[in-house]
């Protein structure tokens, strides 16, 4: 298993804005359509990173328990479809309703959002503030595929939580760890 880590991109970023293909719904939507009232968390994931399939059940789980608080959540895949097939929109589609996604999981067909936010490997979180600077980028907690410690998404709730709670987030980051995002030749 390819183990990448995340870029960590500097704390305070502005979010870089898109539009892109939501292949929940086939709908072209953009960051300003969905960013939350008090907080926004963008994921850069994929179908086929073990990474990534390990940590589904969280993603869902966590969306799930702060959507009601005014917390966007967007899942994104910038990996190249045509060497990597799995990762296309029409499986992204059926890869998200399989795994009850209540979040729209986008299509960067371009690569060109996966490179504004300096995504590295899938997963790859990223929270911002309800003015769209970030505050925490890296590791969704310690699990991985082979280490048996469990899911429980501290080190992004507790991102969360600070913005929610209007407390600073620790600027000590713990970099994500999963496959590296698929770069078209």
């Amino acid at each position: 298993m390819a183990r990448t880590p995340s870029n960590m991109l500097a704390l305070k970023t502005k979010a870089p804005n898109f539009s892109l293909i939501n292949t929940v719904n086939n709908t072209t939507v953009s960051l300003n359509e969905l960013k939350g009232s008090h907080a926004t968390v963008i994921m850069f994931i994929c179908n086929h990173c073990p990474f990534v399939i390990h940590v589904n059940p969280e993603l869902t789980t966590i969306a799930n328990e702060y959507y009601s608080k005014g917390v966007g959540f967007i899942a994104i895949s910038s990996n190249d479809a045509i060497n990597y097939p799995q990762d296309g929109p029409d499986l992204m589609h059926t890869h998200a309703k399989e795994n009850n996604y209540p979040f729209p999981y986008l299509y960067d067909e371009t690569q060109e959002v996966a490179k504004a936010y300096d995504a590295a490997c899938t997963p790859d979180f990223y929270v911002f503030d309800k003015n769209l600077e970030l505050v925490y980028r890296g590791q969704l907690d310690n699990s991985r595929p082979e280490n048996d410690i469990p899911l429980t998404g501290e080190d992004l709730r507790k991102a969360i939580d600070c913005i929610l709670n209007n407390t600073p987030a620790n600027p000590i980051q713990k970099p994500s760890i999963g496959c590296n995002i698929k770069w078209e030749n």
